[in-house]
């Protein structure tokens, strides 16, 4: 009598192993097809990507010189203006916005990472309903309870709106990141006696670092090329201004302002302050995977 007859285990063993070996060719094929199909899927969304970024480069470059980002804009019909005021509105209204939104978007997001209650739902539920309304309501939002009352545009109400517009992102990206700290490191602080909020301080925040920098800055990309909450808010502006109580020039205005007028330097101007915007998302896109990365890797 056979091993076999006599230990069905290491029969039906044997069988299994037979059968494994008969089909690791076609897993092996099918593993193959699945890892081309995902090649061709990613191939097929960078196409458009790299075609926009290619024609936005190539139509925008020819506007890039010492003037365009130097100079004030010129009248329509007169070459050789710049739209330095744009971008140091720009940089003043996003700057305002995200130093309102990254505390609260923080702390949300550490809200939401230590709590599951009922409270934590609906404000998870809101972050999500709010991240999916179009900038343009929140615009009309920003106007009604802010240029109306005060009864001028400024760079406070665009600030404002972008500010929501940041809030969502930052938020999720930040429980995220939260939540994706190892347990035992909040577990350890407590059992040393420390209070929840010195250990979410002290040991959480710093460890979700990396992913919290990446959530602000994907956050600030998404309200940096933002046009219509600056439509209802700060209206734009021609001329130096510095303070955020008043009108000032964006470069989202810039590109939907001179994108449609006939003149042919406005539209030049409109095509290269938007490769300027396109740059700018670029490197705090890439600039948070690489910030992250690099953290993780000190950290380790």
């Amino acid at each position: 009598m056979t091993l076999m007859a006599l230990d069905p285990i290491i029969a039906r063993r044997i069988e299994i192993h037979s059968i494994a070996e008969r089909t690791v060719q076609g897993r092996e094929r099918r593993a193959s097809v699945a890892v081309w199909a995902c090649r061709a899927c990613l191939i097929v969304v960078l196409i458009p990507l790299v075609a926009i970024l290619f024609y936005v480069a190539s139509r925008g470059i020819a506007a890039w010189n010492w003037a365009f980002f130097s100079h004030l804009p010129t009248p329509a019909g007169i070459p050789g203006g710049g739209v330095s005021n744009a971008i140091v509105g720009s940089l003043i209204i996003d700057g305002v916005a995200a130093a309102a939104a990254v505390p609260f978007g923080v702390a949300g997001g550490l809200f939401l990472a230590e709590s599951d209650g009922p409270v934590a739902g609906a404000l998870r539920f809101a972050a999500d309903v709010l991240s999916g309304l179009p900038s343009i309501t929140i615009g009309i939002f920003a106007y009604a309870v802010i240029v109306k009352i005060q009864g001028h545009f400024s760079a406070v109400s665009a600030s404002f709106a972008l500010g929501v517009l940041m809030l969502p992102v930052i938020m999720r990206a930040s429980e995220t990141a939260i939540r994706s700290v190892p347990r035992e490191l909040l577990e350890g602080g407590l059992s040393l006696g420390a209070r929840r909020a010195t250990v979410a301080r002290k040991v959480v925040l710093p460890a979700a670092l990396p992913g919290l920098i990446t959530g602000v800055l994907l956050g600030i990309a998404r309200a940096a090329g933002e046009t219509a909450p600056l439509l209802f808010t700060v209206i734009g502006s021609q001329y130096w201004n510095l303070s955020p109580t008043k009108p000032m020039g964006a470069l989202p205005l810039v590109v939907f302002q001179n994108g449609i007028q006939a003149y042919p330097d406005l539209v030049k101007t409109a095509w290269g302050a938007a490769l300027f915007l396109v740059v700018m998302i670029l490197v705090l896109s890439v600039g948070s995977r690489l910030v992250a990365a690099r953290l993780r890797k000190v950290r380790r």
